[in-house]
């Protein structure tokens, strides 16, 4: 099904732990409409569905052909599930994720990890042969490695799952996948939050306030963001040194809380660089905000669509 273009607008979808971004997309890939609800990530699976049918009809408009959903977890595009997930949406793992959306709103409905789709958007310009290592560092930490112009989906889906590197940053720490000393339990926002709190700040309910407090001087939130920062340029550093890349991204909402984190992220991946590789740099997603929900809206026209009249019932 590969290669299909729609003549009209589609409907992209990005699920995130926190909230999931709408929007409705023109056939040329300029967005027509957006709308924003937060992620019912705690209530199980049926109501993360509910949600995304209702971030869908929010951007409807007559003629909108498909939909096309960038979600969190280990996402098979050909069977339209969840095979693997962590717990940062409850109940998420084994989701038959393309039936339930398709149930709901009546649409065709094509699906990949969010982070892939968003990936998908940097490809141009890197050539034949360009390799690109992206990384998304919010809620959680996820990623995704393209080579030859298109994004790896690896073995059961799980190329690019960055954020479940082991790092020495983490050890001892529980992840949310179930182990220990991954990058995403030190790296990612509510991590860098809950090692503020280790270190003896005061309580924080997120890390934007963390990213306050350091830019008043207080030393807990600098040590915690810094460390989250140089974790995430260390593994990232690594991961050049094994794949030569022509690009790496860091996107995510942990990456723009300012020059502290920037710089700390930045220095880490430098110092792991080999020679040959020493002028490469991280750099922001040439998508800016949008990068997700047109990486999504762009899934319908190059996997596997999931009709309704061909769907189970939703689960």
């Amino acid at each position: 099904m590969s290669g299909r273009y729609f003549d009209a607008p589609v409907i992209g979808l990005d699920l995130g732990g926190t909230k999931i971004a709408a929007a409705l997309v023109g056939a040329d890939g300029t967005v027509l409409a957006r709308h924003t609800l937060a992620t019912p990530a705690t209530e199980g699976a049926r109501a993360v569905l509910d949600a995304l049918a209702a971030g869908a009809r929010a951007v409807w408009a007559p003629g909108a052909a498909a939909i096309g959903v960038a979600a969190a977890g280990v996402i098979d595009p050909a069977t339209g599930t969840v095979t693997s997930a962590t717990d940062t949406i409850r109940g998420w793992a084994g989701t038959a994720l393309a039936a339930g959306l398709a149930t709901r709103t009546g649409l065709p409905v094509a699906c990949d990890n969010d982070v892939r789709a968003a990936a998908a958007t940097e490809l141009a310009g890197l050539g034949e042969d360009g390799i690109l290592i992206y990384a998304a560092v919010g809620t959680g930490v996820g990623g995704a490695v393209a080579a030859a112009g298109r994004v790896l989906h690896g073995a059961a889906g799980i190329a690019g799952h960055l954020g479940h590197l082991p790092s020495p940053e983490a050890d001892g720490l529980p992840c949310t996948c179930g182990a220990t000393g991954h990058l995403e339990a030190i790296a990612a926002g509510p991590a860098i939050t809950a090692h503020y709190a280790r270190l003896g700040g005061e309580r924080a309910d997120r890390l934007q306030t963390v990213a306050e407090r350091a830019a008043r001087g207080d030393p807990h939130a600098t040590r915690a963001i810094t460390l989250g920062a140089r974790a995430t340029g260390r593994a990232l550093g690594g991961l050049a040194n094994a794949l030569g890349p022509h690009r790496v991204v860091v996107a995510g909402g942990v990456s723009r809380v300012g020059a502290l984190y920037r710089d700390a992220l930045c220095a880490a991946f430098t110092a792991e660089l080999m020679p040959p590789l020493r002028a490469l740099r991280p750099v922001p997603p040439h998508g800016g905000a949008d990068a997700a929900v047109l990486g999504a809206a762009a899934l319908t026209r190059t996997l596997p669509l999931h009709r309704p009249e061909t769907t189970g019932v939703a689960p």
